[in-house]
C-alpha cells in the first residue's frame, strides 16, 4: 500500500501544494489538510504514516518565525504527535516548517524530551536570503538522506540561522544528527557549524531550511538551460528515500 502523509498547513503557510506533490511523485498518497481540521480530531493522525509541515509564513510569523504554529500544535495536538512519533511515523519540517518542529521541541528532542533545546534565529546579515545554496547530507542516521552526495536546493528566509549551546550542538554532532550541512564557505545564514537541516535521535523527524520541494524538475532549476540536463531535481531525492522505507 502507498504511505500516507498528511501535509499540515495554517494561515500563512504557502508551499503545501508543493510538498503534497513532491510526494506523490515518490509514490506516496498525499493530503493536504488544516490544522483546525486535525484539532478536531486528532486521531485522525493515526491515519497517516508521514507527516510534513511546509514551508511559509505561519501566521504572518508573529512574534518569531514559526512560534505561533509551534504552540497551537503542543497546545492542542500534544499527545497525539508524540505518540505519532514514538510508533513509528515519519516527520519532514521544511523552512517555516524546521521552524516550527524545534520551536514545539520535535526537534532534536534529546533524551526524549519535547522541550524546546534550539532554535532557528535571524540570519547574521539582518535581511531576508533568496537564492540557491550546495549542501552536503550525511548518510545513515537520518532516514530522509540516503547518501552522501552535494544537493543544490533554493532557500528563502529571514530567520534561518540554526543556534544552540554548545553542549546541545557537541551531543548532536557527535549522535551524527547534524544531517545536512551548508557545503563549505556557502553558508549564508550565519548557523552554527554550517547546519541546514537536524534529524531527532530516531532519524524519522527531519528539519531543514532549503526546499527541496521547490525543486523536483530539472526546468525549477534557475541554470535549467545552461547545463547538462538532469532526469529531476535534487528535491526528489529527500521524498523518495523516506517513502521507500515505508512503502
Amino acid at each position: 500500500m502507498k504511505p500516507k502523509v498528511c501535509v499540515l498547513r495554517a494561515a500563512g503557510t504557502n508551499c503545501d501544494a508543493e510538498t503534497a506533490h513532491a510526494f506523490r511523485l515518490v509514490g506516496a498518497e498525499a493530503e493536504t489538510f488544516h490544522v483546525n481540521r486535525l484539532r478536531e480530531a486528532p486521531k485522525r493522525l493515526r491515519d497517516f504514516q508521514i507527516l510534513a509541515v511546509p514551508g511559509g509564513f505561519s501566521y504572518g510569523d508573529d512574534v518569531a518565525s514559526g512560534r505561533i504554529f509551534a504552540n497551537e500544535l503542543m497546545t492542542s495536538l500534544r499527545d497525539e504527535l508524540l505518540a505519532f512519533v514514538d510508533r513509528g511515523g515519519f516527520v519532514i519540517g521544511i523552512c517555516n516548517g524546521f521552524q516550527v518542529l524545534v520551536k514545539s521541541g520535535l526537534l532534536p528532542r534529546l533524551d526524549g524530551q519535547a522541550a524546546q533545546q534550539a532554535t532557528l534565529t535571524d540570519n547574521t546579515s539582518g535581511v531576508y536570503q533568496d537564492r540557491w545554496v550546495k549542501c552536503t547530507g550525511t548518510a545513515g542516521k537520518c532516514a530522509w538522506i540516503a547518501d552522501a552526495a552535494e544537493v543544490e536546493l533554493p532557500v528563502a528566509h529571514a530567520e534561518g540561522r540554526f543556534a544552540a549551546s554548545d553542549a546541545v550542538l557537541d551531543r548532536l554532532e557527535a549522535a551524527g544528527q547534524l544531517c545536512l550541512r551548508y557545503s563549505s564557505g556557502t553558508c549564508h545564514n550565519g548557523s552554527a557549524r554550517d547546519v541546514a537541516g537536524i534529524c531527532d535521535t530516531t532519524g524519522r523527524v527531519f528539519g531543514l531550511m532549503p526546499h527541496p520541494e521547490r525543486f523536483l524538475r530539472w526546468e525549477n532549476h534557475p541554470r535549467w538551460t545552461r547545463e547538462p540536463r538532469r532526469t529531476e531535481g535534487d528535491g526528489v531525492r529527500f521524498f523518495r528515500a523516506a517513502v521507500a522505507k515505508l512503502a
